[in-house]
């Protein structure tokens, strides 16, 4: 059996790693204790994947400037 994660949105194939300095990983793993997160990995894509699409969100084009809608 294959260990690749099979989603509504399609197989999970690729892989990203990163790393973190003492502070960074002592935050993170603070927080996730005080919130019972059981699935770390779903965590962090779902932390990272909004953060991206709340950006986009705002960065979508418009018809006028933030200016000209604010008159």
């Amino acid at each position: 059996m294959s260990s690749k994660k099979k989603t509504e949105f399609g197989n999970r194939e690729k892989q990203v790693t990163f790393s973190l300095n003492d502070k960074e990983y002592a935050l993170i793993d603070a927080y996730i204790k005080k919130y019972k997160i059981e699935n770390r990995s779903r965590w962090f894509r779902e932390t990272i994947i909004s953060f991206i699409l709340r950006n986009l969100e705002q960065d979508y084009p418009t018809l006028f400037d933030e200016n000209e809608m604010r008159r």
